[in-house]
């Protein structure tokens, strides 16, 4: 009981209290604080219904401030304790886990970019594939665990971007690029010999960057891999090109704002970012050379099989 009577809990709420007309200051930054990622959470999560202007997003948005500034009144009392508390994380985040200030603000930034832009002009569902054409040939010359292969994609991302700042969470991706990057550039491409499918291992087309479809989705693949990318090619009957993992819809969003505002800029200016979906809901970026970005047009004909290496 004397622990009880010690404890005068009106005392202690009179001191947490925020005065006013601070207390309503006070509510509206900590509601748009927390309403950030929460809102950057459910945008990535829910299903996009792509409607005008992008209202569904707009509405979301209006709903999650609406339903926090309530729930911050109810607690107004003890405001400098949820202040304290949305600190804490946000603090452990930035020196014991991926997620901290900076994080929140550069999602929010691709977010609110991939808005603005639209980069889901091509959502393909890939399904019901045949079998894959020359697979186990296929497979045997994507290389990437060659130490020519490996020294060049170590190369490629020495040559290009390795000076882009605040990006570390995507790093890979960014390697990924410089290796297209650097491949697209040099590429020139030659027919087999007539009358045969010619398959070139990636080491082989290391020494001249010349081939056809095949071989150069060969050769992406093998220094996509190299880097610790994941890389598939996609069969069309009279096409090969290489594709790479990007992953989720945050993941696209960096990748979008990277290629338009960071990247390839020029290559990129008024263009579309394409790319398919598989059926577990992962999104693959178009790597293909008749492109000069990353995420470029498509070869506009069926997809028959897709080649993946896990």
């Amino acid at each position: 009981m004397k622990l009880f009577e010690t404890i005068n809990f009106k005392e202690i709420k009179a001191k947490l209290k925020v005065k006013k007309p601070w207390d309503d200051v006070i509510i509206f930054v900590l509601n748009v604080l927390i309403a950030i990622p929460i809102f950057i959470i459910a945008h990535q999560n829910i299903i996009d219904f792509n409607w005008w202007l992008d209202l569904d997003r707009i509405l979301l948005a209006v709903i999650i401030l609406v339903v926090i500034q309530l729930l911050l009144r109810l607690i107004r009392t003890i405001l400098i304790l949820g202040i304290a508390v949305y600190l804490i994380v946000l603090i452990y985040g930035t020196f014991f886990s991926n997620y901290s200030f900076e994080s929140v603000f550069q999602d929010y930034g691709y977010m609110i970019y991939s808005m603005a832009e639209d980069p889901n002009p091509q959502d393909i569902m890939i399904s019901k594939l045949l079998p894959f054409p020359n697979k186990s040939q296929i497979l045997k010359a994507i290389e990437y665990d060659n130490p020519k292969v490996r020294n060049f994609a170590l190369q490629a991302t020495t040559l290009h971007f390795k000076d882009v700042k605040g990006q570390n969470e995507h790093r890979r991706m960014i390697q990924c690029f410089a290796v297209f990057k650097e491949i697209r550039n040099r590429w020139n491409y030659v027919n087999d010999p007539k009358g045969q499918e010619y398959i070139a291992h990636a080491t082989e087309s290391l020494i001249h960057f010349s081939g056809d479809c095949d071989d150069h989705a060969i050769l992406m693949a093998a220094c996509i891999r190299a880097v610790g990318g994941t890389p598939r090619l996609i069969h069309t009957g009279g096409h090969i090109y290489p594709e790479m993992l990007v992953g989720k819809k945050s993941d696209l969003e960096a990748a979008v704002y990277l290629i338009k505002e960071v990247l390839f800029v020029t290559e990129s200016k008024n263009k579309e970012i394409h790319y398919h979906i598989d059926e577990r809901g992962q999104i693959w970026l178009n790597l293909d050379y008749t492109a000069r970005y990353p995420g470029g047009p498509f070869m506009s004909e069926e997809i028959l099989g897709a080649l993946t290496l896990n």
